[in-house]
Order: C-alpha cells, then structure tokens, then sequence
C-alpha cells in the first residue's frame, strides 16, 4: 500500500495498454520512489529504460505489478521471489475464477514459500488516498492526499473490484471521506482479512466496507472484526451468492436450515459486523456510519410537509421493525409553542414549509429530545421558500451527534444548485428517497442496538455427568441423557430391552406412555412405525411393543434395537425446535423456531450466536412470524414459559462451545409449557464426529 519502489513488469509501448495506464498512474500521483519497468519489446518508455526480463530486477524492489498474461504470470512469480521482491499485484484473469485452481495453487505455493505477499490475480488494483497513490488497471485515477486534519472516512475492500469502483463513484458524488479502495481479486495471496487487519490499525479510516463472495478464513476473519469493534471501527458487509446451492447431505432439521450464509451472518454480526443486503444499504449505512460514529440506539424523529407522509411513516417503520417514538414533555411544549393549534405535537412533525423559525425550532427540540436517536427531514426543496426552509433546518442541525438525514420530494426532479450545495457542505445524509432514508436508519439503529448488548467475554462452565457419545446420530435415549445433564427437562422414563422391562418403567412413571423404537441408525422414528404415543395399560403395552417391533423389523429389516424407551406423556403446549449446528468453517450457530413439522413447512426461523444470553433469546422467540402463538391470548391460549425455554436454548449453545465433538444438536419438538410450567424436550437428535 506503501512502496517505496515499483516494478511493472510486462509494459508495452501500446498507448492504452495496462502497463502503460499503471505507469500514468504513478506519473500523475507524482510518485517520488523508483520505477522499474520490465519489457520484452521496447527498449524504453516514457524515458525510463527497460529491463529485459524480472530476474533484471534489483533486488528488494517493494512492489512488483503484472501487466501480463495468466499464462507468463507463474514465472513471474518465481522471478520476484528470486530477486526477494516484497510483493506482487496481479491484474491478470484466467486463473481458479476459470477453473484453473491448479495453477493459482502452484503460483500461490511459490509466493508463499518465497516470502512474497501476493495480491490478486484478477484484481484491479488499490487506491490509497491517504498517502496519494493509486494503481489500477486502465484508470489513471489522482488519489487524494488525506491530511491528519482530515475526518476519518471509509474504507472499501472487496474481492469484485468493478463493484467497489461503482461504490467509489456514489461515494465521492456525496462527498463522503475514502481511505482506500482495495481489489483483492482471487486472493492467491492476501485476502480480506489480511486487509482488514491492516485497516484497523490505520488512524485515517473509520468504516471498513467489505464485499465478499467468499470468506477464506473465517476464524480469522471474526477476529480482525473483533478487533475493529475494540478500536471503535466499524465492518458493514454485503456478501454475494446468498442463494440456493448444493450442501453436504445433513441428518437433522437444523442442519438442512442453517446454511454457510446463516452461519457467517449470525456470527460475524455477533463480531460486531453490520450485514447489509443490498448495495443501496451498503452505501446509505456506511455513509451514516462515517458521518455520525455514534449509531443510534432509538428511532428517529421525522419533521415533514405531508400530512400524508406523517401517517406513512409510521407504516413504513412498522414494515422495517423501526421504532417512532414519542416525543418528551419539554418536546411536546415546544412543538405547541410553534405549530398551530390545528396540528398534533406530536413524532413525525407536519409543519408548513413556510414556517421557518418553526423548522428550526422543532428540529433543535426533536435532537435534544433524549427518546430521539436520529432525525429525517422530507420536503420540498424547490424554489425560493424550499431554499429557505433547508437552510433553516442546516442551521438547526449544525454540529448534530446524533444521525440526521434529509430527502428532498420529488424523486429525480431537478434542485437548485444551492440545495445541493448546502446540502453537501452541511455534512448529513442527503437522499432524494425517503425510503431509503427509513431503511438506512432503521438498519444503523438495530446496529446501534447490537453493539450496545452485553457482550459475554468468560468462557462457559461444562456441564458434569455427561454420558460418553460414539461418533455420528446418537439413539434419542442417549441425546436425552445429555439434555438432562446439561439442565433441560425430558419426560421421565427409561430405555427397556424387554416388555417386561418396559412394564416396570410404565408402573413407575404412570399411564399413559409413549413408547420409541431406539437405535441410531433409525433417524425418522415415526415414518418407520417406530412411536406409539398414549398408551394406556400394561395390556395396551404388550400389545403396542410387538406392534412396534414388528413396523421397524419390517422399515428396516436386520436393525438391531437398543432396546425402546418407554416415556410419561408429557402436558400440551406449543412445540418449539431448538437445535445448533457447527459449521465446519465458521463454528455454532443455535436455532429457535416452530417445532413438529411446521419449522420445514414455514421456516420460521431464528438464528443467534452459541453464547447468546437468554434475554437475547426471549427477543428473538418474540421476532418469529409466529410469536402471537407464545405470548398469549391466541384463541384463549395461555402465555408459554419463554424463560425456561431460553434457558433451555442457552444451554444448548453452552454444549455446542464446550463439547467440540457434538456437530449439531435438534430437540424436536420442545414443548413450551403455559409461564411458569417449564419447557420439555420430547425428541432430541446429536450428531457427533
């Protein structure tokens, strides 16, 4: 990022060639280190002498950069790790993003072993605006030279450097600050994480803005945003190919739902990560985030012309999860002081456009105001009282912590040039859709939200008496031993290798039974005839146990049971699944969800980080589509236990971070008891490996 000397290798005198644009680019930044330029076809260019070949190259040059070829690059590479170059930026194309892996791992071997960082191949190059350097393939793009008085900006790394070349662009249209942009391509060498490392620890950026497709290593990779969390910075992240692809063959509920993309949101969001799903959240979040470093924690204050717009805010932030809130006491008093007696003091604020020392006032009480966490200001802002009304907004807003942004009707209608440039110089969020303004604040105020939770630094206590588990499904009688010693309720009951023997069980727990045929090898119970439910009698269980037997000798012929657990019928409630899933990449994720069939046929679903706390679980079971059914008064319904059910869940993620060899956990269901009755676990699957 910081060469004090260059090599291109691969010029061409060709005007327009990628040689040439990397040699204009370091003309125009006014590059002060050396040039060398490696050329099998001209003896000179642009009055630098040209070296024949890399192995020409003095030793110890900083950066060599690739104007060649995917097929000359290999040697390249072995040339710069002979004359110990530091690092090497390839442009080239035609490498693993076109199956070609072989020879990316051959070239990426080679740096590796010869001490040589490698960025890309099919890459763009980077722009450092703090130190004035850009290198890129075909732009001669002037980077800016930052100063240390200059505010901290953003920061865009990405593996898709057309992508980040399009955010630029938006970017410096709103005249937001950018450190750096990075291209790292196929990521043969250094990959994003190594990048992100390095932008924690620089003092010129405050957002670091990711585009992934793929994570590499993604342990690392929590842990450089970990550290930007410590140091007060923030990732937002869009990460494409989010949809449906192949996955290994799972053998539980949990594991056919939780996906690599489940997985890395869940838990780089705990990290301290902002996901984001499109490019318009990417770039209104992150502008907020470089704007106003201090995400809101409340919702937002809304000052409009519409009386119409009012009455849809309030729509629209219900569809986005977004809080409104109403206004203090000392708020309200000012609002009546200045609006007139027809119109509500009350969040959003309808004024007229023509009022605008009550423009000004409202919008001073609205950011004093402590239940406020942001403001957005919608109106017209054309013709002299448009003018008129912005700037006496400006003026309330000016030195503002807290976010403020503003949209100006009228779509893409054209605005004075005054506006615009207020608008720019005044430093808040300047939108033309109101949409997106309540979108963005809405997805920085959850952030402001998720960052302001307790974070659980202690590793977890283990859980004592744990049975001893083979590898792979575990019988449900053995899955229960360990639910029962990690804390969670099963039914009473026993696993009986005789009808005599399950007699006994059912005398000592009390008619009606359930009765399950046990083995590992037989995952779906209930298809192969393996559960009778409600048995009433001990004539009734002699009767059910041959019935059983024979149904599973028949599903499955030649299984040899465990033996059948014979289990007290447990009280109604709601059926829950709570289950957890290691990934192999990424680590545990839980699962809160409506159990029985319902979490395949709705997939409503939740997922949170194995350490969540069970107030962080209780949010979530209240964030299901199904929520109304736990909280009570669905068709006369009682409220469930949530409590218990948390801390059931919690102790499944406790398990997931203290028994590395379980891979996924599914209780189906758990049944959720009416408040203060509990929470059983009437099926329980583990996978171990």
């Amino acid at each position: 990022m910081r060469p004090r000397s260059v090599a291109i290798i691969g010029i061409t005198s060709r005007p327009g060639s990628a040689g040439q644009g990397v040699l204009e680019c370091l003309r125009i930044n006014h590059f002060s280190g050396e040039i060398h330029l490696v050329s099998r076809s001209a003896e000179s260019i642009d009055g630098l002498r040209c070296l024949a070949g890399a192995d020409d190259l003095p030793e110890g040059v900083d950066l060599a950069v690739f104007t060649l070829p995917a097929a000359a690059a290999g040697e390249a590479v072995a040339a710069c790790v002979r004359r110990r170059v530091g690092a090497a930026l390839i442009f080239a194309s035609g490498f693993a993003e076109t199956g070609d892996r072989a020879a990316q791992e051959r070239m990426s071997r080679m740096a590796r072993e010869g001490n040589l960082a490698l960025a890309g191949p099919n890459c763009q190059g980077f722009i450092n605006n703090v130190d004035g350097l850009a290198i890129q393939m075909f732009l001669s793009i002037k980077a800016k030279r930052l100063t240390a008085r200059s505010a901290p900006g953003m920061a865009l790394v990405g593996q898709s450097g057309g992508m980040l070349s399009h955010v630029r662009r938006a970017l410096e249209a709103r005249g937001t600050p950018i450190s750096y942009l990075i291209s790292t391509g196929n990521e043969a060498g250094l990959d994003l994480v190594d990048f992100t490392d390095y932008l924690v620890a620089d003092a010129a950026t405050r957002v670091i803005v990711v585009y992934a497709e793929q994570i590499r290593r993604p342990v690392k990779f929590l842990a450089a945003c970990n550290r930007a969390r410590d140091a007060g910075k923030f990732v937002v992240l869009l990460h494409g190919g989010r949809g449906a692809r192949a996955q290994r063959a799972v053998q539980s509920h949990t594991g056919a739902m939780v996906g690599d993309f489940g997985a890395m949101r869940t838990l780089v969001g705990h990290a301290g990560v902002l996901v984001v799903d499109t490019l318009d959240e990417l770039l209104d979040a992150g502008d907020l985030l470089v704007r106003y470093p201090a995400p809101p924690t409340a919702g937002p204050a809304v000052i409009t012309a519409s009386g119409a717009f009012a009455a849809l805010t309030n729509d629209i932030a219900e569809s986005l999860g977004l809080d409104v809130p109403q206004v203090s006491a000392d708020t309200e008093a000012t609002l009546k002081r200045v609006l007139p007696d027809f119109v509500v003091a009350a969040n959003p604020v309808d004024i007229l456009a023509t009022n605008t020392e009550g423009i000004r006032a409202a919008a001073r009480a609205l950011l004093d105001d402590p239940n406020m966490g942001s403001l957005f200001f919608f109106f017209p802002m054309d013709g002299k009282l448009g003018v008129l009304a912005m700037h006496s907004f400006l003026k309330a807003v000016e030195g503002s912590a807290k976010p403020v942004l503003a949209a100006a009707w009228g779509d893409t209608s054209a605005l004075s040039a005054e506006i615009l440039k207020a608008a720019k110089k005044s430093g808040i969020v300047f939108l033309r859709s109101p949409d997106r303004c309540l979108r963005a604040i809405a997805i920085v105020t959850a952030y402001g939200r998720s960052l302001a939770r307790p974070r659980n630094d202690l590793p977890p206590a283990t859980f004592t008496g744990l049975p001893a588990l083979d590898r792979g499904s575990q019988p449900e009688w053995l899955g229960k031993k360990v639910l029962a010693a990690a804390g969670i309720r099963v039914p009473d009951g026993a696993l009986a290798r005789t009808a005599d023997e399950a007699v006994a069980v059912a005398a000592r727990v009390g008619y009606p039974v359930a009765v399950k045929a046990q083995a590992a090898a037989l995952s779906h119970k209930t298809e192969a005839g393996g559960v009778i439910l409600g048995v009433a009698d001990e004539a009734a269980l002699r009767h059910a146990w041959g019935t059983l037997t024979e149904n599973v000798a028949r599903a499955q012929p030649g299984l040899v049971l465990d033996g059948v657990l014979v289990e007290a019928m447990a009280s109604r409630g709601v059926e829950l699944m709570v289950g957890a899933k290691r990934d192999p990449a990424w680590g545990p994720v839980l699962l809160l969800g409506l159990g029985g069939v319902w979490v395949e046929a709705m997939g409503d679903v939740r997922l949170l980080p194995p350490d969540a706390t069970q107030e962080r679980i209780v949010e979530e079971l209240l964030r299901l589509r199904s929520a109304k059914l736990l909280s009570g008064g669905f068709r006369g319904a009682p409220a469930v236990d949530l409590d218990a059910v948390a801390r059931a869940a919690a102790s499944i993620g406790r398990l997931m971070l203290t028994v590395p060899e379980i891979v996924e956990i599914d209780v189906n269901p758990l049944v959720a008891h009416p408040r203060g009755q509990g929470a059983t676990a009437l099926d329980a699957l583990i996978v171990t490996e």
